[in-house]
């Protein structure tokens, strides 16, 4: 059965989707050793459950990446077969990057670079957090995010607050920032 997903959920979960397509082996990831917040687990098996992008847009923590993932068009592949792992940036950490950043990424002309910051936010393959390993992972944008677990998981310099949020296609990470792949420079808008 098809459900209608909300454009600005959809956005983020569909960068998500393309970084899988490009990304590692799920046995790049870190082991997690600090405390974090574990999502429910669902009983259901995993083609009952909702899409990557279903559960970011019945979520208003994440509002802005729905936002962004409809504006870089990745609704569909965020939706699409999978697997994904998603790191999730809530409003909280989109709305610390420098003002007015997020409206323009979110400008026509900025769609490239904004799908190149989504994509960075996944990696191909469904990582638990169970199965994290400290190191460094191939994102499905093409570059490395470098995981830790000294004082708490990190991805790069955001911390993982949420933990398994799991999806049909994938899982969720929750992020307190947005991470931006190196040779990316904001303040060149």
């Amino acid at each position: 059965m098809r459900r209608f997903i909300s454009p600005l959920v959809i956005a983020p979960l569909v960068i998500v989707g393309l970084l899988a397509g490009c990304g590692s082996d799920s046995a790049d990831v870190v082991e997690t050793q600090a405390p974090m917040t574990e999502a429910p687990t669902s009983e259901a098996p995993a083609d009952e459950l909702q899409d990557i992008v279903t559960i970011a847009s019945g979520n208003e923590d994440f509002s802005t990446l729905v936002a962004a993932v409809s504006a870089a068009g990745l609704v569909e592949t965020l939706q699409g077969e999978g697997p994904f792992t998603v790191f999730a940036p809530t409003n909280a950490a989109f709305a610390a990057l420098p003002a007015g950043l997020v409206d323009k990424l979110l400008l026509p002309e900025n769609k490239d670079l904004l799908v190149k910051i989504l994509t960075y936010h996944v990696v191909a393959g469904k990582v638990m957090a169970a199965d994290v390993m400290a190191g460094d992972v191939a994102s499905v944008e093409g570059q490395n995010i470098t995981i830790t677990t000294e004082g708490g998981v990190k991805v790069n310099a955001a911390n993982v607050v949420t933990v398994d949020i799991e999806a049909g296609n994938g899982v969720i990470h929750v992020i307190d920032a947005v991470i931006l792949p190196p040779d990316v420079d904001v303040a060149a808008l």
